[in-house]
């Protein structure tokens, strides 16, 4: 029964995320129908030129499978030997998971189950997905909080206290009907103990794994330095993007919202992070003084840089190279 339990809440828990996205994709299909908003939002997209597009795209790529040797650097500390290119290749079965399919099941959790068919250590190889996820996010979060106080701590975002009080009061209004909902729907009840165990579950991961790493410090500050220079190559291009669609926001601005946005994305409100990083995104390059068109624009290029780089992880799936080699089986053979 308990586990009975345990499924309803996950399914609703999940209802809810994709009922977050649709929510979002209808409340932005709404605002760009309004005052001629797409012929803005198209004339932004028109700017960029389809091969400047791929070459984004293509960097993009070059830098997740970069990024995978930061998990294979990880596993190789727990004396996980497994080839670097199953690494990459699990490391985009998992980004394809979590940015073009819309399922239950996370990258993470794909990741982590067939890691384990590449090794008998199953507890390490899993503990290292969660520690390859918190490197991730503590580097975005690190980043954004450093270049915000070298870089715009005394910028002025243009916030004018009509729309900070806005601002306010549509977050006061979020909190409350949170409230509202964990304390008096029994749905929201589960919720709110799933939330609960979802924070114990990682405070204890992360115990065990500053145990487990702790001996390995350089390892760790390899993987964090890692981390941090490929993120900012991946912000650059970004920029880049910015540039051509007329966003003349600086550099500068991109190294604070493009990681914020980032972590923002990490809370487990919506599917892979969709309307929760592309609202955020877009909001803070409003206060920045660009255009509300063109901020969206930025946010939709990012996300659309997402999955199709993530298209690799459907062909590694395909055609079961996420498999150890005795394991895998061709296209079309039964």
């Amino acid at each position: 029964m308990g586990e009975e339990k345990k499924a309803t809440t996950h399914k609703l828990f999940f209802y809810l995320r994709i009922g977050f996205v649709a929510a979002a994709i209808v409340a932005v299909t709404i605002w760009v129908s309004q005052n001629n908003r797409y012929v803005i939002l198209g004339s932004s997209f028109a700017k960029m030129g389809p091969w400047f597009f791929a070459g984004i795209v293509g960097a993009f790529v070059a830098s997740q499978a970069i990024l995978a040797s930061r998990w294979w650097l990880l596993l190789r500390t727990q004396g996980i030997h497994i080839n670097i290119w199953a690494a990459i290749r699990l490391h985009f079965l998992g980004l394809f998971y979590n940015n073009a399919m819309p399922g239950s099941v996370g990258g993470d959790l794909i990741r982590a189950w067939y890691v384990t068919k590449h090794t008998e250590k199953k507890f390490e190889a899993v503990l290292s997905i969660f520690v390859d996820r918190f490197v991730g996010l503590l580097s975005s979060l690190i980043m954004a909080g450093f270049c915000y106080f070298v870089l715009l701590r005394d910028v002025n975002l243009g916030v004018s206290p009509k729309t900070a009080s806005g601002i306010l009061r549509w977050a006061v209004i979020a909190v409350a009907a949170m409230a509202i909902l964990a304390a008096a729907v029994p749905a929201g009840r589960k919720l709110a103990a799933k939330a609960y165990q979802h924070f114990v579950t990682f405070a204890k991961k992360l115990w065990t794994a500053a145990v487990l790493y702790g001996s390995n410090p350089l390892t760790i500050l390899a993987a964090f330095g890692l981390t941090f220079l490929l993120q900012g190559i991946v912000i650059t291009g970004f920029w880049l993007i910015g540039r051509q669609i007329g966003i003349e926001a600086g550099l500068k601005y991109y190294f604070v919202f493009f990681p914020l946005t980032w972590g923002l994305g990490a809370i487990p409100v919506s599917v892979g992070g969709a309307g929760v990083v592309e609202g955020g995104l877009a909001g803070l390059f409003v206060l920045a003084g660009v255009g509300a068109e063109q901020a969206l624009a930025i946010a939709l290029c990012q996300r659309a840089v997402w999955i199709v780089a993530a298209l690799p992880g459907a062909w590694i799936h395909w055609t079961g190279r996420h498999l150890p080699k005795e394991m895998q089986i061709e296209p079309g053979e039964n």
